[in-house]
């Protein structure tokens, strides 16, 4: 049975045991995927929790860890699909914790690491719940170990900026002078639906057409795929391979060391940077 079945309705998890001691509220970090990249207190956690708060990013193996008599709440976040809003995330983990329980929000990646898990914690420490956050490998990390695209390199890159496609107004408008800059590897969390404006822009920018460039869809999973080419080309190239999310997006001369480094991973290549 999907573990995705398993989900309560949230209204259910707010009733009763008013009289109980406050719970905790521990936001911890999934990872990118792998379930044997989770650390060993996000992993113990998971499997003690009376609930678990989950989102979309979660994979199947890292819920297959929940305790079978815990509560399973699905919150998960998809482009135009928000299953709860994050308000209504913030009320359900205080109510949750205020009827004694204790709470594993399971985010994907890190939770500080555009996982909204500040603004979380923000809410419950205003409300006087207690909250602990259980660091996790973040995507970047993650797929940069099992791709072979190292995210600094003397040879390639003296710096490394993360960052996001997708603003809280909805817009795409980056710092695209700081991006552009040469000697630096670029990390796009959640940009493959404006990757065609991320591209043009910052080639506008100054930054070389032939940048070699990379979408990873699904990183250190099995679906693993990595689609590597210029960055002229990258986003007709992703269009025709029908990627979709999740996807990284990552920008810089470090990607041209895939062929290299990148050998010892099975994984589906879909294209070859020039």
């Amino acid at each position: 049975m999907s573990m995705h079945n398993r989900v309560a309705d949230p209204r259910q998890c707010s009733a009763g045991g008013a009289s109980r001691p406050t719970g905790k509220v521990y936001l911890v970090g999934a990872g990118p995927g792998d379930p044997d990249l989770l650390t060993l207190k996000a992993a113990r956690l998971i499997g003690s929790a009376d609930v678990v708060v989950y989102d979309h990013l979660v994979g199947d193996g890292v819920l297959a860890l929940v305790n079978r008599n815990a509560r399973m709440i699905y919150v998960g976040k998809e482009a135009g699909n928000h299953s709860l809003p994050q308000d209504q995330i913030n009320d359900l983990l205080v109510e949750l914790a205020r009827t004694g329980l204790d709470v594993v929000r399971l985010k994907g990646g890190d939770p500080f690491m555009f996982g909204r898990g500040g603004e979380e914690m923000e809410e419950l420490l205003d409300h006087g719940v207690s909250c602990e956050v259980v660091p996790g490998i973040t995507a970047a990390c993650g797929i940069s170990a099992c791709t072979g695209m190292p995210l600094t390199h003397r040879d390639h890159a003296r710096s490394v900026i993360f960052t996001t496609g997708h603003l809280k107004d909805g817009t795409v408008n980056l710092d695209w002078p700081a991006l552009a800059r040469p000697n630096q590897t670029v990390v796009i969390y959640m940009g493959l639906g404006a990757l065609d404006i991320i591209c043009r822009e910052l080639i506008a920018h100054s930054l070389p057409g032939d940048t070699p460039a990379a979408v990873v869809h699904a990183g250190t999973t099995e679906r693993q795929t990595v689609l590597t080419d210029r960055l002229d080309r990258l986003a007709a190239s992703v269009t025709r391979a029908r990627l979709k999310s999740p996807a990284l997006i990552m920008i810089g001369s470090i990607v041209s060391l895939h062929a290299l480094l990148g050998k010892e991973r099975q994984t589906e290549e879909l294209a070859l940077t020039a």
